[in-house]
C-alpha cells in the first residue's frame, strides 16, 4: 500500500478543457464529484428520472408524460424489446478516437440523435419548448418541433438560431390549416417535415382519463393554431376574446381519420423540404412510402400512446428496414429512423445495428426539461451522448457507420 504523498492525484488525469458533454463526460463527472464534492444535479438513470419527476411534477403532467394507451402494454413492449438483442463486442480494434456523426438530407449531425417532437411541454417547464430549442442547439441536434407546441414555431426557431430544427405536422382536417402550418416552418428555417401518421385521432389513455385532463381544453399547447392566420379565419372572434369557441374549432379540425396514401401528393406540392412519415410499423407500408415518393420514414409507435397491445417499435424495425432497402436504388438515399423506447447509448446503438439511421429521444429529455428545464434537458442530452460513445468504442466501432447487425445477436430466452 501506498501512502497519500504518493497516490495519483485524479485532477491530473483530467484536463482542464474537458468538455462537460461527449467522450469525456465520465472524466469530468467524476472529477467534480471527487474533487468537488459535486456530483451530478440530476438523475443519470431513466428510472431515477421517472422517479424525481413523479415526486415534482403535478399528478396530471407527469400522468401525461409517462403515460400510454390503454394498460400501457406497449410502453412496457417498447421497454422489453431492448432485452430481446445483446451486443457482441470486438476487441483489438483501435477505438481510440470515435466518430458519432451521421448525415440526414445532406446535412451532419454530430450524433445520430434528434429530440423527438412533444408537445404542450408547458406543463412541464415554464420555458417549454425555448428551453429544449437552446440545450438542442448547444448540442448542434435536431429538434423535432410538435404541431401543439407551447411556442410558436416562429419563436422557437428564434432560439434555435443556427441549430437544426424539424417541424412535426399533425395534418390537420382543414386542408388551409395544414397548408399554412407548412408555409409557416418552412419560412421560420425548419429543414424537413416530420408527418405523424398515428394520431388522426387521440388514443385511449387511461390515466389521463381517470384524471379527466386534457390540456389543451386549457389552451395549453395550441399557441400554433391561435396565431394562425388560416385557423383564425375559421373562427367569428379572436381566441383572445373568445378562447371556448377557439377550443371547439381546434377539435373540429386537429386530425384526420379520412386521409390516404394518395393525400401525400397534395402534401408534397405544399413544400419544398423532405416530407419525412413518422409512425410506419408494417413493411408494406415501408415499400408504399418510397413508391410515393416521401423522404423519409420513423419507425415508432408513438411511444406506446395510441394502440394498446402494438408491436413493439424495435420489433418493427428490421423488416422496415429491409423493405426499404429492397424498395429503393443502391445509391438512393432513403433515411429510416427510430423512435420509441430509446432511454440509454445502448439502445441508440441497438437501433442503428438494427439499420436506422439516427434515432429520435423522447420522454428522457421531456422529464429532464420537467424537473430542471434547460439545464435538466442539458443534462439528459450530456449524459447520452457519452453513453453511447463509450458504448460504440467498447463494443469495437470506431465511427457510427460501423455499427450494423453484425454487433448482435438474439437473447436466449
Amino acid at each position: 500500500m501506498t501512502d497519500d504523498a504518493s497516490r495519483n492525484d485524479p485532477a491530473d488525469e483530467v484536463p482542464d478543457d474537458v468538455p462537460r458533454y461527449g467522450p469525456n463526460r465520465q472524466q469530468a463527472v467524476y472529477s467534480q464529484g471527487m474533487l468537488e464534492d459535486d456530483p451530478p444535479e440530476f438523475p443519470v438513470s431513466y428510472e431515477d428520472l421517472v422517479e424525481r419527476a413523479r415526486e415534482e411534477l403535478s399528478e396530471e403532467a407527469f400522468a401525461y408524460v409517462v403515460g400510454g394507451a390503454g394498460s400501457e402494454s406497449t410502453v412496457r413492449a417498447n421497454d422489453r424489446a431492448f432485452e430481446t438483442w445483446q451486443i457482441v463486442p470486438r476487441m483489438l480494434r483501435d477505438v481510440s478516437d470515435r466518430d458519432l456523426s451521421v448525415d440526414l438530407f445532406g446535412t451532419e449531425y454530430p450524433a445520430p440523435v434528434l429530440l423527438a417532437p412533444i408537445g404542450v411541454q408547458e406543463i412541464l417547464h415554464e420555458e417549454a419548448e425555448l428551453a429544449v430549442a437552446r440545450a438542442a442547439r448547444e448540442f448542434e441536434l435536431p429538434m423535432v418541433l410538435s404541431s401543439v407546441s407551447s411556442h410558436t414555431f416562429e419563436a422557437v426557431a428564434d432560439e434555435l438560431g443556427d441549430g437544426p430544427g424539424w417541424f412535426q405536422l399533425y395534418w390537420s382536417a382543414d386542408r388551409d390549416v395544414a397548408a399554412s402550418f407548412v408555409e409557416r416552418a418552412e419560412d421560420a428555417g425548419y429543414e424537413a417535415v416530420v408527418v405523424t401518421l398515428d394520431t388522426p385521432k387521440m388514443g385511449w389513455r387511461e390515466r389521463d382519463i381517470e384524471l379527466g385532463y386534457l390540456p389543451f381544453l386549457e389552451t395549453q399547447g395550441l399557441q400554433n393554431y391561435f396565431a394562425d392566420p388560416a385557423f383564425r379565419d375559421r373562427l367569428e372572434a379572436d381566441p383572445e376574446d373568445d378562447p371556448v369557441s377557439a377550443i371547439r374549432s381546434w377539435k373540429e379540425c386537429f386530425g384526420d381519420a379520412s386521409l390516404t396514401w394518395d393525400d401525400l401528393d397534395w402534401l408534397d406540392e405544399q413544400t419544398d423540404l423532405p416530407i419525412v412519415l413518422k409512425g410506419v410499423l408494417h413493411p408494406d407500408d415501408a415499400r408504399e412510402a418510397v413508391d410515393r415518393g416521401v423522404d423519409g420514414l420513423i419507425v415508432s409507435n408513438h411511444g406506446g400512446r395510441q394502440v394498446d397491445g402494438a408491436i413493439p417499435a424495435l420489433d418493427a424495425l428490421p423488416d422496415v428496414v429491409d423493405a426499404v432497402d429492397d424498395a429503393t436504388a443502391a445509391d438512393e438515399e432513403f433515411p429510416v429512423l427510430f423512435d420509441s423506447g430509446i432511454r440509454r447509448g445502448s439502445d441508440v446503438f441497438q437501433a442503428v445495428a438494427l439499420g436506422a439511421d439516427a434515432v429520435l429521444l423522447g420522454r428522457p429529455y421531456a422529464l429532464g426539461l420537467g424537473i430542471g428545464g434547460e439545464d435538466g434537458v442539458r443534462a439528459v442530452l450530456e449524459n447520452l451522448l457519452a453513453d453511447l460513445d463509450l458504448t460504440v468504442g467498447l463494443s469495437g466501432c470506431a465511427s457510427i457507420d460501423e455499427v450494423d447487425r453484425s454487433n448482435l445477436r438474439r437473447a436466449e430466452r
